[in-house]
């Protein structure tokens, strides 16, 4: 086994020179090459790639049916199978607070004590 690493590092040294060493980060696979890109966010691919699905997620309804896994790397990793059986649900989530409803839109008294603002939403 030894020496098959070896014949494999002196073939790689042979075809791609000696600047380019084969290392685990030159040569990739898909799932790899997926997993690489989810890391750097900061990107200009996946900048623009996040604009155009949240572009596109905000016109779907708030619970949908996906037709496939974004993330195949990770979905796989997790193991998901694409066959029948398996399915995959997006569902939106609010951020932030939620403002109450005042009744005729009027606040009588203090604001303060209505707790209008800084509502939460409660977590299941």
């Amino acid at each position: 086994a030894l020496g098959d690493i070896c014949r494999k590092q002196w073939y790689q040294r042979r075809v791609r020179g000696p600047f380019l060493q084969s290392t685990s980060s030159s040569i990739m696979g898909a799932y790899k090459y997926l997993q690489e890109l989810w890391r750097k966010k900061q990107s200009d691919t996946l900048r623009f790639l996040l604009r155009i699905r949240a572009w596109e997620y905000r016109r779907l309804p708030r619970v949908h049916r996906c037709p496939r896994s974004t993330r195949t790397d990770k979905a796989h990793a997790l193991g998901y199978k694409r066959k029948q059986g398996y399915v995959i649900f997006r569902s939106r989530v609010r951020r932030g607070d939620r403002k109450r409803k005042a009744r005729k839109g009027q606040i009588y008294g203090k604001p303060k004590h209505h707790g209008i603002i800084k509502q939460k939403s409660s977590r299941s």
